[in-house]
């Protein structure tokens, strides 16, 4: 079985139309897809008012006319900035973070590395862990959200730092951070292993790197493999290797999207 619960479109930051994304899944033998296009925020990335409504119309249509082929599910990417509060008319909600904000000006942590090592030294005076304790108390917020189901990329502060330039790994105050953040998760969000920035270019790991993995696993946190895909070309990108991290980091299952809502479904059963 192969899923994909966090797929973008033209109507967001998305280089491929809805229907082409379908029609990849199905040429790369795809079971489950989910479309996530960003929720409405005050920025061109994600999708305008009108877009929403165009969007919603477009892959429940999709969904119709492709049952015989593929699962496909509406979904939506809700950021941090903007909480929608309802989850309809959406089957399922991603929950992420993707700025911090200081003295009333915020900015997106992952939008390049020159604006995180700004934010860095003008903001944090070059203490990464200050940066950390502040995006991980916004992260563990979305627990809080009912509406959301699947929280994305929790590690994403960490997207240009694979070579450890801005903090290691194992600093133990940011794991500390991270870790209070996932214990805010446990038994209450499903939260994602998510492989977008290494589609991109920007590492060759996925989210969340393994030492926070493996702590999810000892607190029970249920997961997902998504690509946070973006183009249609890597919508299974690095699929083979994540799933063999996942076994290495203790986990014997991970979470199907169905018309019932979410299964734990054993490991074994995805490819």
């Amino acid at each position: 079985m192969r899923q994909n619960l966090h797929t973008h479109s033209k109507y967001c930051d998305g280089s491929n139309e809805c229907e082409e994304m379908v029609l990849a899944a199905i040429e790369k033998r795809f079971d489950i897809l989910g479309f996530s296009g960003h929720g409405p925020v005050k920025d061109p990335y994600a999708m305008s008012i009108e877009g929403t409504r165009e969007y919603i119309n477009e892959v429940l249509h999709l969904k119709e006319e492709y049952k015989d082929q593929i699962n496909i599910y509406l979904g939506v990417e809700e950021d941090s900035t903007n909480r929608m509060w309802v989850k309809e008319p959406f089957e399922f909600v991603i929950g992420s973070v993707h700025t911090l904000t200081h003295d009333g000006i915020t900015m997106a942590i992952d939008y390049n590395r020159g604006i995180l090592e700004m934010m860095h030294e003008s903001w944090y005076g070059n203490d990464f862990r200050k940066l950390a304790k502040d995006y991980y108390e916004d992260v563990a917020e979305m627990a809080k959200w009912d509406e959301v189901d699947i929280i994305g990329h929790i590690d994403l502060i960490t997207k240009y730092n694979e070579d450890e330039s801005f903090i290691r790994f194992d600093d133990p105050a940011y794991v500390r951070y991270a870790s209070d953040a996932i214990d805010a998760f446990a038994g209450v969000k499903i939260m994602e292993v998510n492989t977008g920035a290494i589609a991109r270019g920007n590492r060759k790991t996925p989210y969340p790197y393994k030492n926070l993995l493996s702590y999810m696993h000892e607190k029970g946190v249920q997961i997902v493999l998504n690509s946070d895909c973006h183009d249609a070309r890597y919508l299974d990108c690095a699929f083979e290797e994540t799933l063999e991290m996942i076994r290495r980091c203790g986990y014997t299952s991970m979470m199907k999207l169905t018309d019932h809502g979410f299964e734990e479904t054993d490991l074994d059963e995805f490819e």
